[in-house]
């Protein structure tokens, strides 16, 4: 797997983010404070921050050039060793700031595929978060100070008057298409899997990243998966049975965490893996319900389920970390509908009612499935 922008210890990250006029004070702050835990997940310390309203970002060095000095000092005074900004940049724009500012300068996007290529531990993840890599990567090459490795050298690497650039290019969509060759095998496997459970109620975990829902996992299913206090702990879907009682039994599967901006890279490349959630029976939207900003973490979470082709599948909502609420878990469940749950998969409170909610939907999916049948028969 290649590295990007690998960490050194101890990196010092200042952060800079471009916002409309429009955006709220308390907007601003919960996007950069998003990407200060990113940053943190990713290896590095956060030594300052620094945001600007604009109405859209600049061709050159995407903020202003006023604001391209100011952030320059204070990112020096600090002693940072990068410039992380709350936006995807282009190529050009990265060379330009670098060469204003004399260090590093990465772009959300980027941080994000690190903390996956650091998280990745499976084959199958492996190869996803290499080819969203190499994705990001083939359009930012005139920017790389050293080149790529080539293990293929020789006759026939390099035509006539060919530049070095171009020949980086051809070696990264060839990785590229290899990387795309081998996820089909991988994802054949995963289809097979998946057929021989077609006859079990199958259940996905999904939500914002740092939601609670390996810790929900653990407390459904008795197991004692690891947890972190980090975003994108879970990158391999992860299934266990469930038992809902009486002998009804379902298949439960944690997938990885959705986060606002997710780059499409990596959508793509872990598209096998969201098949998962796209041909579940029933999904488990996990949201924080501590966290002050719970409807856009849920619309987030609701946008990108429309993305991979989920938005059809039956769910429910599940108020998570109720134990972090003084009051009001009620009136948030009411707000979310009759079937929405309130719980705490911490304590473990609320966690037989949203069983209870669970074992209704598939004896609602047992009917729907006998009626299809029935229908299928006489006509």
């Amino acid at each position: 797997m290649i590295e990007l922008a690998p960490y050194r210890k101890l990196e010092k990250a200042f952060l800079a983010g471009l916002y409309s006029p429009a955006s709220s004070a308390w907007e601003i702050e919960q996007s950069m404070d998003e990407l200060g835990g990113l940053v943190r997940a990713a290896g590095a310390r956060v030594v300052g921050s620094e945001v600007q309203k604009r109405s859209r970002p600049g061709a050159g060095h995407f903020f202003g050039q006023g604001k391209v000095s100011d952030l320059a000092a204070k990112a020096h005074a600090a002693e940072a060793d990068t410039l992380v900004v709350d936006q995807d940049l282009m190529p050009a724009q990265v060379r330009n700031l670098e060469a204003a500012m004399g260090i590093k300068v990465i772009d959300r996007t980027e941080v994000i595929l690190d903390i996956f290529a650091a998280r990745a531990r499976t084959r199958e993840a492996k190869l996803q978060v290499e080819l969203a890599q190499y994705q990001y990567l083939l359009p930012r090459l005139t920017r790389m100070w050293v080149h790529l490795s080539r293990t293929g050298g020789g006759i026939g690497t390099r035509g006539p008057g060919e530049t070095q650039l171009e020949t980086d290019r051809r070696t990264v969509r060839g990785r590229i298409a290899a990387l795309k060759g081998r996820l089909r095998s991988v994802e054949r496997h995963r289809h097979l899997v998946r057929e021989r459970r077609r006859d079990l109620f199958r259940v996905s975990l999904v939500g914002y990243t740092n939601a609670g829902k390996t810790t929900l996992m653990n407390g459904l299913t008795k197991s004692s998966l690891p947890v972190a206090d980090q975003p994108f702990m879970t990158l391999d879907p992860t299934t266990r049975r469930l038992h809902l009682g009486d002998g009804v039994n379902a298949l439960l599967t944690d997938t990885v965490g959705f986060v606002d901006r997710l780059p499409h890279h990596l959508v793509a490349a872990f598209h096998s893996t969201l098949e998962e959630v796209a041909q579940a029976d029933l999904l488990l939207v996990v949201v924080d319900a501590a966290t002050m900003d719970m409807e856009r973490r849920l619309g987030v979470v609701t946008a990108t389920l429309e993305e991979i082709g989920a938005a059809h599948v039956d769910r429910i909502v599940v108020l998570n970390k109720i134990d972090r609420l003084a009051e009001g878990a009620e009136a948030l469940v009411s707000l979310h509908g009759p079937g929405a749950a309130a719980v705490s998969a911490l304590t473990r409170e609320g966690l037989l009612h949203l069983v209870q909610l669970m074992r209704a939907r598939t004896s609602r999916s047992a009917d729907a499935a006998k009626a299809s049948a029935s229908v299928r028969a006489t006509s």
